[in-house]
């Protein structure tokens, strides 16, 4: 399975009793499939999967596959903190036809958590799995790092295909490519986009990718047309962006710039809260900064 290029990391609207809409849901995909993305990611960190119901998330699971455009690649997140409920969920998305899991690292006992439990669990899902296997470590959120030994030789599973990896730390990318035979590295921040290319990854999902899909496919692009200045101008002004809008303002940010670009962002779930009229205001700035045509509609 071929990963390369941009997936964003779709968030979870919500109506306004607190529900998901499915509407809403189905707006935004009909907006992205008019894009060059490659793909979605459904039920990850930016899709607020940890305060979702089972429930909930089996009805993101259906509408988004029903959405997608053809020829879309279809990831869900699946992982849970037993390994035998990762397997379930991974299962369930296998069933509705989505073509990988992406499965993040169980955190809740890290003091007990050693690369031998790694091991462990990753090749316990990938040996139930129907679909290939995507590692997922996101240090800023569970507190724990796949590193580059265990990454390794998660690496040599024939149904682990590849790792998204969202400490932005591009060293660990050239180190686990450098070693790893048919593996695939894919970058979870924005800010990091370019110089993870040219480290050898193939793609990124992103939060950012939710708000402004066009500017991280174009910068994709861009390096894969050797136009590097272009690349790297558009870049810089990615990694402000991601600063601003992801990591200080988290969901709610990524949501209130979706709203001003025309998708359905709307508030996030409690405990997360809505942004402050400064935050907003800041965000506003950013976004016509990157997208101009923003500005005039605000």
């Amino acid at each position: 399975m071929d990963l390369s290029g941009i997936y964003p990391a779709l968030t979870t609207p919500f109506d306004t009793e607190g529900n998901f809409s499915a509407a809403d849901f189905k707006h935004n995909l009909h907006k992205y499939n008019q894009t060059d993305l490659a793909g979605y990611v459904v039920l990850g960190s930016t899709g607020e999967s940890v305060l979702l119901s089972d429930k909930e998330a089996e009805a993101i699971l259906a509408t988004a596959i029903e959405a997608a455009g053809s020829g879309k690649r279809m990831i869900a997140g699946t992982g849970a903190e037993s390994t035998a409920e990762t397997i379930v969920r991974t299962k369930r998305a296998a069933s509705m036809g989505y073509h990988a899991a992406l499965v993040k690292t169980p955190y809740y006992y890290k003091p007990v958590y050693k690369a031998e439990v790694y091991l462990a669990h990753y090749r316990a899902v990938a040996d139930a799995s129907p679909i290939p296997i995507l590692l997922y470590s996101v240090p800023q959120f569970t507190g724990v790092s796949l590193e580059t030994p265990e990454i390794v030789a998660l690496s040599e599973h024939p149904n682990i295909i590849g790792m998204k990896d969202s400490s932005g730390i591009v060293q660990r990318t050239v180190e686990v490519l450098a070693a790893a035979n048919n593996f695939q590295m894919l970058t979870g921040s924005a800010s990091v986009i370019l110089p993870s290319l040219s480290a050898g990854v193939s793609g990124a999902i992103l939060a950012l990718g939710s708000a402004f899909p066009e500017k991280c496919v174009a910068v994709y692009q861009l390096y894969r047309q050797k136009m590097y200045d272009q690349a790297r101008e558009l870049q810089g002004k990615l990694a402000l962006a991601s600063k601003k809008v992801v990591s200080e303002c988290g969901i709610p940010g990524v949501k209130f710039v979706m709203d001003l670009r025309g998708y359905r962002g709307g508030l996030p779930r409690l405990p997360l809260l809505p942004l402050s009229d400064q935050a907003k205001l800041t965000l506003t700035k950013i976004a016509a900064s990157l997208e101009p045509a923003v500005a005039a509609t605000v």
